[in-house]
């Protein structure tokens, strides 16, 4: 089968390499998207163990639809009954782009109607119910080129189960591992996040270190597919507990203002599957002001941090540069050594804390552009100076 894993954009480069690890072969990747071959194990395993993918979805079929009535053929010529059960629903979205069908409400009304007339055909039912299990259709036209594909993962991947409650305006995990991943945590080295809100930077950097998988504690579509091999799937999750280590080195800090909000996020990491972690001491979350801050490791380590900006902040813009610009202060006063990665939408960021970027990555945090920038402490200075964390000159 072809497989398509979606992403946030930006994150293309990891969900490629989680592939890889998987053993899949990829075939393309292209801008929030990731294609790669693989059969039903493949669906489950890319599902609980891709860490940056918000969707994964089966690809049954492409063709050309210049017509309403080419893309009502193409689609009833697919196998829906394969996934699709006598009582399932089936919802159908999608877009297109510099195609003959502009129209999206008369191509998801065509693509409906022809998965209804093929299950009613297979199943000997005049009127299918759709009570059952829902199974997302999508459909993506492109010059004509319509792919017909069923999604697998049901609820975002992002969605791990263990934030049931965040703050006001919380990361995507997806993105948060990506960050993780990208500053290059070193186990003998502290990772902190002094804006951490939820916690959710912590947690993915916490699970990341146990090679704990990111869908280990939910359910996905998949498991509602006809014909779903429960026998194989019990499997690759026991595979997937097993693989979980926490006889590793670590040492995370995550601190907020709120007591409220470090609370949440000490819930958020139990939840998570990482308690013995929390209780060993490993992982530590403080309420404490940004602005004052203080070294909790006398050796330079690492910060990784979503700070408040205007777009996601009840405080005005002029506001938020100001306690920035403290914050900034701050850890060039006491963090000398460290290398500080900071997530915003705010391009002036550097500018405001008279920081100079030593790297700029372009992420995606939902619908909302932002830059990853990476920032070299110097004591009382922004000159670029090395860290205690190694870096290689493609960083």
């Amino acid at each position: 089968m072809e497989l398509v894993a979606t992403c946030l954009f930006g994150l293309e480069k990891f969900v490629a390499e989680d592939i890889d690890a998987l053993g899949c072969r990829r075939l393309e990747t292209i801008d929030g998207r990731v294609l790669f071959e693989g059969g039903p194990e493949a669906v489950a395993r890319a599902n609980i163990n891709l860490r940056c993918a918000e969707r994964v979805l089966i690809r049954l079929g492409a063709f050309r639809a210049d017509s309403f009535d080419a893309l009502f053929e193409g689609a009833k010529a697919l196998p829906w009954e394969s996934f699709v059960g006598r009582d399932g629903a089936f919802p159908v979205k999608g877009h297109a782009v510099k195609s003959r069908l502009v129209s999206i409400p008369d191509c998801q009304r065509i693509v409906k109607k022809a998965v209804a007339d093929r299950l009613s055909s297979v199943y000997g039912l005049a009127r299918l119910p759709e009570t059952g299990a829902k199974h997302q259709i999508e459909f993506f036209i492109l010059n004509d080129e319509a792919s017909l594909m069923i999604d697998t993962s049901g609820a975002p991947l992002h969605k791990r189960g263990y934030r049931t409650e965040s703050n006001e305006a919380p990361i995507r995990e997806t993105l948060a591992a990506a960050m993780v991943r990208m500053s290059r945590p070193r186990e003998d080295v502290l990772l902190a996040d002094p804006f951490c809100g939820s916690g959710t930077i912590i947690i993915e950097a916490a699970t990341i270190a146990c090679n704990m998988a990111p869908g280990l504690n939910r359910r996905f579509g998949f498991e509602r597919f006809r014909g779903f091999d429960s026998t194989a799937w019990q499997r690759i999750k026991k595979e997937a507990r097993m693989a979980v280590n926490f006889d590793v080195p670590v040492n995370l800090a995550g601190s907020d203002i709120s007591t409220l909000i470090v609370d949440r996020a000490q819930k958020n990491a139990v939840l998570a599957g990482i308690s013995q972690w929390v209780n060993e001491g490993k992982i530590r979350f403080t309420a404490c002001d940004a602005r004052e801050v203080q070294p909790s490791s006398e050796t330079p380590g690492l910060i990784v941090t979503n700070p408040p900006y205007g777009e996601q902040s009840n405080p005005k813009s002029a506001s938020v540069a100001s306690m920035m610009k403290n914050v900034a202060d701050n850890l060039k006063r006491n963090f000398a050594g460290w290398a500080v990665w900071m997530l915003t939408s705010d391009r002036e960021l550097p500018r405001q804390m008279r920081l100079k970027e030593s790297k700029k990555i372009v992420f995606f945090n939902g619908p909302l552009e932002c830059r990853f920038f990476r920032f070299a402490m110097t004591a009382g200075s922004n000159r670029k100076e090395d860290v205690s964390q190694k870096e290689t000159s493609s960083d």
